[in-house]
């Protein structure tokens, strides 16, 4: 009877211990009781009833990344190509995540395919390949509002790679090769034209500080000469005024007279003027002596 109890009592802390579940951090755990949704386990211990609990999924409620294959897209202007997308999402509820759909990882790649599709369907090839924004967000609004029921958030969605078919690669780039050759021919001509106008701009500036440089010239000669014949005409006004303070006579007057007389004889005239006055030499002789005296 001893023996009994104590096989009872260790398969009963057996079942015990096999029954309790810890659930760890960022986890859950979906419970069903009898076949039913019974609650969701978050994280630390719990314990289950033996053969009436089930645990029907455990989950991660980290945010998760899904890089689906690439998939072949057609574009309004009938090009067709093959676009992959990232996809970041995070399950908020555990209950949803379980019952909402089946398999919801392959729901939510079907549903980015589909999605892709009926975007690029509405734009051009131009358009899709410089609106990576605008798809990103119009897929993360569409998916987002389709996955609430599955108890899934949709973050971001991010278009990895597009690729143009060979023949659409090759015309770009022709076209780019194209346009980086005319802007190099409009940088050229834009350097030659700038070149041309500085060179006139520098041939203009020079004759114009050569025209001043000669106005300036000229101006101080001008000034030069100007202020020459006003020394000159000092120095006489001053010459005369000394003769008068000095109260100079006739007879010294008549004396310089003579001296300019011979300095003119001196000279290469063929005619020779002679004063009047040269008749009273005599007299100017004399008042010469005096003065010497």
């Amino acid at each position: 009877m001893v023996i009994a109890i104590g096989i009872l009592i260790v398969i009963i802390v057996a079942l015990l211990i096999g029954n309790v579940t810890v659930v760890s951090q960022s986890d859950a755990a979906v419970i069903e009781r009898l076949g039913a949704y019974s609650s969701t386990w978050n994280v630390g211990i719990h314990l289950k009833i033996p053969f009436i609990d089930k645990i029907v999924s455990r989950m991660s409620l980290k945010e998760k990344v899904l890089d689906f294959p690439p998939q072949p897209v057609i574009t309004k202007d009938n090009v067709t190509m093959m676009i992959d997308t990232v996809v970041y999402f995070q399950i908020t509820d555990p209950k949803l995540y379980t019952y909402g759909v089946e398999k919801p990882i392959n729901a939510l790649e079907n549903l980015s395919a589909t999605t892709l599709r009926n975007i690029i369907g509405e734009l051009e090839l131009d358009q899709t390949l410089t609106s990576r924004d605008v798809i990103n967000t119009k897929m993360r609004s569409i998916l987002d509002e389709a996955t609430d029921p599955w108890g899934i958030k949709v973050n971001r969605v991010e278009v990895k790679n597009i690729m143009p078919p060979e023949a659409i690669k090759e015309a770009m780039e022709k076209q780019m090769r194209a346009e980086r050759e005319r802007r190099e021919q409009i940088l050229i001509a834009e350097g030659q034209k700038q070149s041309a106008i500085l060179v006139a701009e520098g041939k203009k500036q020079s004759m114009i500080l050569e025209a001043e440089a000669e106005k300036e010239a000229a101006i101080q000669k001008a000034k030069g000469e100007a202020e020459a014949i006003l020394e000159v005409q000092q120095a006489k006004a001053q010459g005369l005024k000394m003769l008068k303070d000095a109260s100079v006579d006739d007879s010294v007057i008549k004396l310089r007279s003579i001296e300019a007389f011979e300095e003119v004889s001196h000279g290469q005239a063929t005619k020779i003027i002679i004063p009047s006055e040269i008749q009273n030499m005599a007299g100017i002789l004399t008042s010469a002596k005096e003065l010497l005296k």
